[in-house]
């Protein structure tokens, strides 16, 4: 008995480690990963390790509709991909992301409100 509460204890308390807290807000386009929130709007770095987002690219029930730009002063939902001064460095994974994307080529939007 004693090995199973154990046990159950355990993966109760990894569970609450690694389970991360994603909401992602509608009216400013951001996203809010443990408490930290980040503009999915603006200048984006891509790293391969210890980004401030991960990233998955889908084409089906994404999040945000994500689109890429080269203007200088990108706008909602829009992402103009920098080496240097980054508002936010991105990884993309193919599992366990924090939120899913979608590229278009017009009318970016948040598409899945998470709170």
């Amino acid at each position: 008995m004693k090995k199973i509460l154990l046990t159950m204890l355990m993966i109760f308390a990894c569970t609450c480690i690694f389970a991360q807290q994603v909401k992602i807000s509608k009216s400013d386009c951001s996203v809010t990963v443990n408490g930290k929130t980040f503009p999915l709007s603006g200048k984006v770095k891509i790293v391969e390790s210890f980004p401030d987002i991960k990233v998955q690219v889908v084409e089906s029930f994404p999040d945000v509709e994500i689109k890429l730009t080269e203007s200088s002063w990108p706008c909602y939902c829009e992402w103009k991909v920098v080496e240097s001064f980054p508002d936010v460095k991105i990884q993309f994974v193919n599992s366990f992301p924090d939120i899913k994307v979608k590229f278009v080529t017009s009318f970016p939007k948040v598409v899945n409100e998470k709170k």
